[in-house]
């Protein structure tokens, strides 16, 4: 008979936080008997006593044990299912990504499953939970730390996006935020702008964006520190304008701005036009990602274009490292930097 404390956590052993992915190992401890037996009787093969079968079955039921597709895919060949968990579908910069995803794992053979967790770090959790179960890896965007996601996942494979490759023990593909700061600022000062702001969208500041947006303002020698920074509340269209409106009532002398995103730096536009600025003449505004509503905007969006689809056919190429047991890329074939597209705002 198991006690509460056992039928809490796998292995016996009693947790206040979530439960961890049972393993094979927990499954074999707790019923008695090797891994190789745990296998048989989960795989219904032959050669063991049906009174062994039946307490290894039973603690596979108290633990929720199941086995690992990647691990199965080892030694059984079968089509690969990796979760792709995006933050923000409505946005139109994760379908994108998306869309890189979703071609380079038709061209291995592989199906994907997308999870979008409204930027809500329970529903990564939840996502985690699922995915754990249904895929052989995981990929996408993550609010969580790497305890969390290390405990949710439970040893699969795990690729994290925008999350550079310093920054986490996970696979990662980061995007070079100072390579394209130092673009873009420099553009700027070139046009003769000294005050310069930012719409920050990074409730974890200070983020990779901001971080960049400030060495290169100071690197130019340029009289801005955070107190030229506003936060936008949220990564679209309405952030984007309050946050503009919050900056120019601080810094009326403010000449340029930087958006975190495409969608926050066409509402400085708006919000800008509203409060009487013209558009650049007045207010210079550069996006960073590269959306294509960017070209349809009046005027046209200035901005640091990313590679979206790139974004995510990196990271079904770690995945497939991981699944092959070879180191993922690093370095400089993690990232991706963006391109600076000079249009009529800035």
């Amino acid at each position: 008979m198991w006690t509460d404390e056992q039928q809490r956590e796998p292995g016996g052993h009693a947790s206040d936080g979530p439960r961890r992915r049972a393993t094979i190992h927990d499954v074999a401890q707790l019923a008695g008997v090797s891994r190789q037996t745990v296998s048989r009787a989960v795989n219904d093969k032959g050669e063991i006593d049906p009174d062994t079968k039946a307490r290894v079955l039973e603690a596979v039921r108290m633990l929720d044990y199941r086995p690992s597709r990647f691990a199965r895919g080892l030694v059984r060949k079968g089509t690969v299912t990796a979760g792709l968990v995006i933050p923000d579908l409505m946005n139109p910069f994760f379908p994108e990504v998306a869309a890189g995803v979703l071609e380079a794992a038709e061209e291995r053979g592989w199906q994907v499953v997308v999870w979008d967790t409204r930027t809500d770090g329970a529903k990564e959790r939840e996502a985690l939970g699922v995915l754990s179960h249904q895929a052989d890896a995981v990929m996408g965007y993550f609010k969580n730390d790497d305890e969390v996601l290390a405990r949710y996942l439970g040893g699969l494979p795990l690729v994290l996006l925008e999350r550079g490759p310093q920054q986490t023990r996970f696979a990662a593909v980061g995007i070079d935020a100072a390579a394209g700061l130092e673009q873009g600022i420099a553009h700027l000062v070139r046009a003769g702008h000294r005050r310069i702001g930012m719409l920050d969208g990074d409730r974890l500041t200070p983020g990779p964006r901001r971080e960049a947006f400030l060495a290169e303002v100071r690197r130019h020698g340029l009289p801005v520190d955070d107190g030229w920074i506003a936060m936008s509340d949220g990564h679209g269209v309405a952030g984007g304008e309050a946050a503009m409106e919050q900056l120019l009532d601080a810094r009326p002398q403010l000449t340029a701005v930087f958006g975190f995103n495409d969608l926050i730096a066409v509402g400085a536009i708006r919000a800008a036009r509203r409060r009487g600025r013209r558009v650049p003449e007045d207010l210079a505004v550069l996006g960073f990602d590269g959306l294509s509503l960017g070209e349809l905007v009046e005027p046209a969006l200035t901005t640091l274009r990313l590679d979206k689809r790139r974004l995510g056919r990196l990271a079904v190429e770690q995945v497939a490292r991981l699944r092959a047991g070879e180191k993922p890329l690093t370095g400089a074939d993690a990232w991706v930097a963006p391109e600076l597209v000079v249009r009529a705002s800035a």
